[in-house]
C-alpha cells in the first residue's frame, strides 16, 4: 500500500488552498464584469447574436 513519505505542513496546505480560492475569485470577477458589459451593450470582447427587429 502506497503512503506518503512525509507529512505536508498545514501552512503549505493552507497556501495551496488560498491560491486555488484566489484563482476562483478572479474568474468570478471576470465573469461578472463580462456579464455587466454585455447587459449594457458596451462589450467589445464578447461576440453574441443580436436579434434584428423587423420594422414595418
Amino acid at each position: 500500500m502506497a503512503v506518503p513519505k512525509k507529512k505536508t505542513s498545514k501552512s503549505k496546505r493552507d497556501q495551496r488552498k488560498a491560491h486555488w480560492i484566489k484563482k476562483a475569485e478572479l474568474q468570478a470577477q471576470k465573469a461578472l464584469s463580462l456579464g455587466k458589459s454585455v447587459l449594457t451593450g458596451k462589450s467589445n470582447s464578447f461576440v453574441y447574436p443580436v436579434k434584428e427587429e423587423d420594422e414595418e
